[in-house]
């Protein structure tokens, strides 16, 4: 029996690099944004579908989606989010049910679906068993992202309304992982929370980085 995992959090507040360890502690992962940006990738109808609602401006020279700029388009305008959505949101969920299907013929013991917007989309969490949500205050969630992706203050809270309210996502959580703090906590946590459920190494994410 697979147990399966929604790991999600709100934007820049560090889910990414609890990802990353769970990876290193031998997790499997479903990565949503890897994902995302393979149902749009060139010669893919989901590119197709997205330059006939959005135009050909959105497509770079190379062929690729031109993301940064359809991103300040989707995260300034909700309607245009919910156009995206509906064309890319079916292609990620029939993706992702085809990876976490194979995992399961493969008899894998755990599964990670690791998701920005898990609780948003819905469909997900149909797919779980539990969820895990990486959290941090409002404030120094739109502190971070305003340096990460070189936004402004008004900029980056756009990008933070686009998604529910981190608090809202912590009281629906079976497991919290705390980033307000140092990396060392927060990696501690993790650590904990692999040696509590023996589904990974914690070994593996203590001597990360060192030779």
């Amino acid at each position: 029996m697979t147990e399966v995992w929604g790991l999600t959090g709100g934007i820049a507040t560090g889910k990414s690099t609890v990802s990353a360890w769970l990876k290193q502690a031998g997790l499997k992962i479903i990565d949503a944004d890897v994902i995302a940006r393979q149902v749009v990738a060139p010669g893919t109808p989901g590119l197709r579908k997205v330059l006939v609602a959005f135009g050909p401006n959105y497509q770079l020279a190379d062929g690729q989606l031109n993301r940064r700029k359809l991103g300040q388009l989707v995260f300034s305008a909700p309607a245009a989010l919910r156009r995206l959505e509906a064309i890319t949101t079916p292609l990620i969920q029939t993706a992702i049910q085809q990876q976490l299907a194979a995992y399961r013929q493969q008899q894998v013991p755990a599964v990670v679906i690791d998701a920005p917007t898990f609780y948003e989309v819905g469909y997900l969490i149909r797919l779980v068993d539990h969820v895990m949500v990486v959290a941090t205050s409002p404030t120094i969630q739109q502190q971070r992202l305003m340096v990460r992706d070189g936004l402004s203050a008004s900029a980056a809270q756009a990008r933070m309304a686009q998604q529910w309210p981190i608090t809202k996502k912590v009281a629906l959580a079976d497991v919290v992982i705390d980033n307000a703090g140092t990396i060392a906590e927060t990696r501690q946590q993790v650590v904990k929370w692999l040696d509590t459920t023996n589904l990974g190494s914690s070994a593996a994410i203590l001597t990360e980085g060192l030779d």
